[in-house]
């Protein structure tokens, strides 16, 4: 099972002020599930997306909509890799299209 954060370990380690935290749940950048009381709990997965927000944001001044948008695309590399595993594509086009979602992933900083 994968480790689990409370909001305040999850700020500390990200360097990031709790409330951060919680407007980017509400703007749905992020669904940390809750415990039975509804607290926040953060996964591994979920730090390192928040991560790459901080890093969008800071690094680079992308605002949140555009981060949103960013976000979606990311997203939608993720679904469409099983998708690559389809018998019909030749090995020359799914390794040409591995390369392009790669590439793609690492412009968007999700390397």
């Amino acid at each position: 099972m994968d480790e689990l954060f409370l909001i305040s370990v999850a700020a500390r380690m990200l360097d990031m002020h709790p409330q951060t935290l919680r407007k980017y749940e509400r703007l749905g950048l992020v669904r940390p599930n809750r415990t039975v009381g509804s607290m926040r709990l953060y996964s591994r997965s979920e730090l390192a997306r928040l991560k790459a927000i901080k890093r969008l944001v800071d690094d680079t001044g992308i605002n949140l909509a555009g981060v949103q948008r960013l976000l979606s695309v990311a997203d939608s590399i993720e679904r469409i890799r099983p998708l690559m595993r389809d018998d019909t594509l030749s090995a020359r086009e799914a390794r040409r299209l591995t390369q392009e979602l790669d590439a793609l992933s690492r412009l968007l900083g999700f390397d």
